[in-house]
């Protein structure tokens, strides 16, 4: 059965939205494998700490994270 490991910022995303990411997740496994696995789809969230994941060498923070969500330009 499928096992699904999203990471993500910590305290970058809401309790809603990782489950709107859990939903939506399953939803596109079962997509593929159908309905049936549904119930034995897992899909984990790791959370990593803000400023301990990094891109080009930049620490990534959730506040961050949280700007580019709103469309706001980080640099």
């Amino acid at each position: 059965m499928p096992l699904v490991e999203v990471h993500v910022i910590k305290d970058a995303f809401t309790p809603e939205q990782k489950r709107r990411i859990i939903e939506k997740v399953t939803d596109a496994m079962v997509s593929v494998e159908g309905d049936r696995l549904r119930g034995v789809t897992w899909v984990k969230i790791h959370e990593v700490e803000s400023g301990d994941w990094a891109i080009g060498g930049q620490p990534l923070t959730a506040r961050a994270v949280q700007d580019i969500a709103a469309g706001k330009n980080v640099a």
